[in-house]
C-alpha cells in the first residue's frame, strides 16, 4: 500500500510519500516535498487541488494521511490550513483520511520506528508527514 502522508500548516501542504510491501517500507523519491497555496482566491484553491490531484494520480498513492489539527485553542490550524483540508478531501476518486495526534502517538507507541528519522533522507520539515503516514500505515497493518 503506498500513502502520502499530509502536514498543513499555514498555507503549505508538507507531504512524504510512503509504501509497505510485504512488512517492509519504502520512502519512494517524491517530486515535491511541499505544496504551497500561494493565492487564497478559488482559483489559487483550485489551482492547488488540481496539483495536489495530480501528484497523488501520479505516484498512484491508496491513500493520503492528513495530520488532523485542532479547532480551537492555543495550536489551532489557521483557516487557510483548513481551506486546504477541504480542498484534498473533496478531490475526487481519492481516499483522504484524517488522523489525530491521538492515535498518531498511540501507534508510534505500538511500533516504534525502526531507524531514526535523520537516517531516512527526508528533509527535517518532512517529519510530521512521515510519522502521520507511517502510524496509520502500522495501526492498519496490525488491524489487517
Amino acid at each position: 500500500m503506498k500513502v502520502l502522508g499530509v502536514d498543513l500548516k499555514s498555507n503549505d501542504a508538507t507531504v512524504c510519500l510512503l509504501s509497505l510491501v510485504d512488512g517492509v517500507f519504502h520512502i519512494p523519491d517524491c517530486r515535491s516535498r511541499r505544496l504551497t497555496l500561494a493565492d487564497t482566491s478559488a482559483k489559487g484553491l483550485k489551482n492547488f487541488q488540481s496539483t495536489f490531484a495530480k501528484l497523488a494520480a501520479d505516484y498512484k498513492v491508496d491513500a493520503v494521511i492528513i495530520r488532523q489539527r485542532q479547532s480551537k485553542g492555543k495550536f489551532a490550524g489557521s483557516a487557510i490550513g483548513f481551506k486546504l483540508e477541504a480542498a484534498i478531501e473533496l478531490i475526487d476518486d481519492l481516499d483522504v483520511i484524517v488522523f489525530s495526534p491521538t492515535d498518531i502517538k498511540e501507534s508510534l507507541r505500538k511500533n516504534p520506528l525502526a531507524v531514526p528519522f535523520s537516517e531516512t533522507g527526508l528533509k527535517q520539515f518532512q517529519e510530521p508527514a512521515f510519522t502521520t503516514a507511517y502510524a496509520w500505515l502500522m495501526k492498519n497493518e496490525h488491524e489487517a
